[in-house]
């Protein structure tokens, strides 16, 4: 069964706990604190694999989870790193992360609570509406992408000794894991995309000129889903892509239009068939131009037009249909061919072998130019200007903006309509996550790091009281200890 889309829920492992532990052996006064590390979760990752074509094993494993890390223990034991979660899926897939669309003006809660306040079904899958965030592109085999990362270990209370604190009992928690919804897009990857109306003669065509063995019928939509095959031409391989048949309005949704479409998106040459008993081929070509011009940018792809099923038809029809799409297309490059008596596919497998040595060629030369052009712009961060870039430099207006580094220590204080302070930005949110609410040295740490941030003195300004409920990465404590 080749199923091309599914959703499934990820969980990556969450860090391990830090130990508090104090060194005790005979003769070894004071050994001090040796409470070791949490080991970091596993990270989901994806890689793709040539001989997986379906995703369909994710219909029956709609939750992966990746493997926690383990809690650090005494003796400056460190714990072990959970193991990651490699899981293969096809060439070609798309990945994209799911988060519901918030109606909430306000800031963000962080990367790890995100599935804070999201509308959840009753299987644990979102039910409202969402946005889409591309994660990866697993397009070659052996690609690998993190799509979740694992959370940090936190650290023990021999990384807390100092010489003004010699018996520390802090420790951390390990932090979560990342844990949301994706959504998974299966591309296939070819060379060849054939396009057209139903019973246009595309799955003919690819079981005659390769070894492909699609579905054959006397009726529309036989073909249900993509089907892959080699045809080989002059000792050159081709991989052709056999799309379902498009109907008039596929790029808006209809029938199984985006599902089709998104199969002719990677491919470098569209081979359009026409069925020369259409009763008007130019308007039947017009129709699925119409869509693959509203689709993405297919309608700049390299394409070339085959009237189909010509044995037998008088050469007058044959001529009227090629003008007929000429009125549309006046550059079209058309083909007559028959795949059941085999007339006509050697010449046209030859032209579309050229031109997708033409495609690679210029694809490969625009990344060989995306590449100088990255190189170019790292040569200008580190000073090695050329003269033309120095002139630009002169010419336009500098653009000022926080470091890395700068932008990690940023953080924002809100109060909130029941009273209590919504504190966010990168670095706080992490310590508060690894900040364990039950030891009151832990907290008063976080109380510190925020006072040293300057945290403190804007809750303050902003009107928080001692009692005031302070409020980080989902985690709730008082400004003051006292309360």
């Amino acid at each position: 069964m080749f199923v091309d889309t599914a959703k499934v829920s990820l969980k990556a492992g969450k860090g391990g706990n830090g130990a508090v532990s104090f060194r005790r052996e005979i003769y070894i006064p004071k050994g001090g604190p040796d409470g070791g590390d949490g080991g970091k979760g596993g990270d989901i990752i994806f890689r793709a694999d040539k001989d997986t074509n379906t995703l369909i094993d994710f219909r029956f494993t709609p939750i992966l989870t990746a493997e926690d890390g383990k809690n650090g223990s005494g003796q400056r034991s460190a714990g072990r790193s959970g193991k990651d979660l490699i899981v293969e899926v096809p060439v070609g897939t798309v990945v994209y992360r799911l988060d519901s669309v918030s109606t909430s003006d306000g800031p963000g809660r962080g990367s790890q609570n995100i599935l804070q306040n999201k509308n959840f079904g009753d299987e644990g899958f979102l039910t409202g509406p969402a946005e889409r965030e591309l994660i990866a592109d697993l397009n070659y085999d052996g690609a690998e992408a993190v799509i979740a990362k694992g959370g940090d270990g936190g650290f023990g209370n021999a990384h807390f000794k100092s010489s003004t604190r010699q018996a520390p009992i802090i420790a951390e928690v390990g932090e979560p894991g990342e844990e949301f919804e994706a959504e998974l897009e299966l591309k296939t990857v070819a060379d060849v995309g054939l396009v057209g109306l139903p019973n246009a003669g595309k799955s003919t065509f690819l079981s005659v000129v390769s070894n492909a063995k699609p579905e054959i019928a006397d009726y529309p939509f036989t073909t249900i889903t993509p089907n892959l095959g080699v045809a080989t031409i002059d000792n050159r391989d081709i991989l052709i892509a056999d799309i379902p048949g498009l109907i008039e309005g596929a790029s808006e949704g209809k029938g199984l239009g985006h599902d089709f479409l998104r199969h002719v998106d990677r491919t470098a040459v569209l081979l359009h068939l026409v069925d020369v008993y259409n009763n008007d081929a130019g308007e039947a070509y017009q129709i699925i131009r119409n869509e693959l011009n509203k689709y993405s940018d297919l309608k700049n792809r390299p394409e070339i037009v085959a009237l189909t099923k010509c044995e037998g038809v008088d050469e007058d029809i044959i001529k009227m249909q090629i003008a007929s799409i000429l009125e549309k297309n006046p550059i079209a490059r058309i083909y007559t061919i028959s795949a059941q008596a085999h007339q006509g596919l050697t010449e046209l497998l030859r032209e579309l072998a050229n031109l997708v040595s033409e495609r690679q060629s210029t694809s490969l030369i625009d990344a060989h130019s995306d590449e100088r052009e990255r190189g170019d712009e790292q040569n200008y961060h580190s000073g090695e200007l050329d003269e033309k870039r120095e002139q630009s430099e002169q010419t336009s207006v500098p653009t000022i903006s926080l470091s890395k580094n700068a932008l990690k220590d940023n953080w924002l204080v809100e109060q909130l309509e029941d009273g209590k302070f919504l504190v966010t930005g990168e670095k706080i949110e992490k310590f508060a996550r690894r900040t364990d609410l039950n030891n009151y040295a832990s907290v008063n740490r976080l109380r510190d790091i925020m006072k040293k941030l300057g945290i403190r003195a804007e809750l303050t300004t902003q009107g928080a009281k001692p009692d005031s409920v302070i409020s980080i990465a989902g985690k709730e404590f008082t400004l003051v200890e006292d309360y």
